[in-house]
């Protein structure tokens, strides 16, 4: 696990979270998951249902994505620093978990697991740009600035390696490395994330 140095909150912060939309069904879903993260982490998180918020969820139809740490605050209040795109009341709850968790990790200030320093994954980089040109629609440079490009590692404190169990890792089909080297669909925060979370945000 890896987290931009800058943009965590501090210990104890009190994170305001606001819905912008959505289905009460889903947003209850969402914030009983979200909530997860403070058994681990030293963080206040608040759902609030007005006034100014760290961070804003929407619910519109494509990706599901999330500001990292304190960028949310350079996003207008009025627009989404967090968002939810096939979410439903139907949704299976093992999708909740691995996406809420996943999104909700971001705003804490994590950086992707697949993107740590340590990483050390052996890409097929034609087989990854086809496979993304393919399921997200990304054309090259999305591809390399979401996979391939490795964080510096003095702009984040993280473990010595990466932990291909984090909530924070992408699924990586065999297919997709040189070696074979494969992670299927994390849905829970990982040992290591329990751990070390809690170094970032003590107790």
């Amino acid at each position: 696990m890896a987290l931009m140095k800058d943009e965590t909150w501090g210990s104890g912060f009190k994170l305001r979270v606001r819905f912008l939309e959505g289905e009460k069904a889903v947003q209850d879903k969402v914030k009983k998951v979200a909530l997860q993260w403070m058994d681990h982490a030293n963080i206040n998180m608040v759902f609030v249902k007005d006034g100014d918020a760290e961070v804003r969820v929407a619910f519109r139809p494509g990706g599901s994505w999330s500001e990292v740490g304190k960028r949310s605050k350079k996003i207008e209040q009025a627009k989404p620093s967090m968002n939810f795109g096939w979410l439903t009341p139907v949704t299976a709850d093992d999708e909740y978990q691995r996406v809420v968790l996943h999104e909700f990790g971001h705003a804490l200030g994590c950086i992707h697991e697949h993107q740590h320093p340590a990483g050390g994954i052996h890409w097929n980089k034609q087989k990854v740009y086809d496979y993304y040109k393919r399921t997200n629609g990304w054309d090259p440079p999305r591809v390399d600035t979401n996979i391939f490009q490795a964080y510096s590692a003095d702009l984040i404190k993280g473990t010595g390696q990466a932990d291909p169990k984090s909530i924070m890792m992408y699924p990586i089909p065999a297919a997709l490395t040189e070696d074979g080297f494969t992670v299927g669909w994390n849905r829970e925060l990982s040992l290591t994330d329990k751990k070390f979370i809690k170094t970032l945000y003590p107790f």
